[in-house]
């Protein structure tokens, strides 16, 4: 369940985050409607998972990383934003900086 509300919550960010680019400073109704509801969502299941036991530090790199690492790609194959060589090593060092997090708790 813990990982399920961290799904949600991260899938509710990252609609929320583009749709805050598509909302073009608020002035375009639908995309501001998904960023507030998105966001409301997304720090709802957050916080319902920190509430049934989820580690917040590990919560928090999960989200933040893979909303990071997602946001950038979506910008780059349908926003037309850059993505060169030196920002993917970059999201890839964040990516394993939170793989390495999760396993520093298990042990």
């Amino acid at each position: 369940m813990l990982y399920l509300l961290l799904i949600g919550a991260i899938a509710a960010e990252i609609a929320a985050t583009v749709s805050l680019k598509l909302s073009e400073g608020f002035s375009r109704l639908w995309p501001s409607v998904i960023v507030v509801v998105g966001y409301a969502i997304a720090f709802t299941a957050l916080s319902r998972a920190l509430k049934l036991g989820m580690p917040v530090g590990v919560a928090y790199a999960v989200w933040s990383a893979v909303g990071v690492a997602a946001v950038a790609i979506i910008g780059w194959k349908f926003l037309g934003e850059t993505l060169n060589p030196t920002m993917v090593v970059g999201l890839t060092l964040i990516i394993g900086g939170v793989v390495t997090l999760e396993l520093g708790r298990t042990h």
